[in-house]
């Protein structure tokens, strides 16, 4: 039976450990069929170490989103591995200490750019930096929590997700013509690395499992995956500048 992305050329981001949501996307990508390139930053080695855990080991590019020699050079070195990209998962978030739980009249402007610029801005900055290698029906996903509410404690780090779902609208209009889908997944908490970082995570946790009318398992990266490659895939194809809830329907009940 052909996998859903069966011939896929596929580049993912945010690949830490094996918990991390980009890597699950990465293992059903793969057992779908795709090809699939990952990126890492900083403990670069680990991030090829967790690459060979993968159902087949992908190489890995060593990528800082801020780093405009690593931008202008990715492209060429993804050609080494794939003549061409069907698709990108942008699953990349950071916010210095003073974005997240610390009161938020407080944060400093040289922190919140930083988290502006690694969260959203470099939504825009990779996918401009492989557009190229991007073929006709291509689909581009970024990782989201759902930010059209203030959350206890996520703070500047809220506002950074409130700029990445703004920066999917006007990507998805810019790239429409070029027949480039740029869409959202916004997921319910899952027990990543970044997660334990986040201020009144163990809350969420708790009412997410409570309130979601689906239910909710934190420790279950699966349905996420699943959903990221649904919108890689060819069967969403009018699909774009939308903001896909993967939260067990926690959005529609509320805390």
């Amino acid at each position: 039976m052909t996998g859903l992305l069966e011939g896929k050329r596929l580049l993912i981001t945010g690949v830490i450990t094996d918990a991390s949501i980009a890597f699950h996307v990465a293992r059903i990508a793969q057992e779908q069929g795709a090809e699939v390139v990952l990126t890492g930053y900083g403990r670069l080695s680990l991030v090829q170490r967790i690459a060979q855990r993968l159902p087949k080991p992908a190489p890995v590019i060593e990528l800082d989103v801020t780093n405009q020699e690593h931008l202008g050079t990715l492209a060429g070195k993804v050609t080494e591995h794939v003549d061409g990209l069907d698709g990108i998962v942008h699953s990349i978030a950071f916010g210095p200490a003073s974005t997240l739980g610390n009161p938020f009249l407080e944060a400093p402007w040289e922190d919140v750019s930083t988290a502006v610029h690694v969260s959203a801005y470099s939504f825009m900055s990779l996918t401009k930096a492989v557009l190229p290698l991007l073929s006709q029906g291509s689909s581009v996903v970024g990782m989201d929590f759902d930010a059209r509410q203030a959350w206890p404690a996520y703070n500047w780090m809220g506002v950074a997700k409130a700029s990445l779902e703004s920066v999917t609208r006007y990507l998805a209009r810019e790239l429409g013509p070029q027949h480039v889908r740029v869409n959202l997944v916004a997921a319910g908490p899952v027990r990543t690395m970044a997660a334990k970082s986040i201020p009144g995570f163990q809350m969420l946790e708790d009412q997410w499992a409570v309130r979601a009318p689906l239910g909710w398992k934190v420790e279950d990266p699966e349905p996420v995956g699943k959903s990221v490659c649904a919108l890689l895939s060819d069967w969403l194809p009018a699909t774009t500048g939308s903001m896909v809830m993967v939260d067990g329907g926690f959005h529609a009940v509320g805390m």
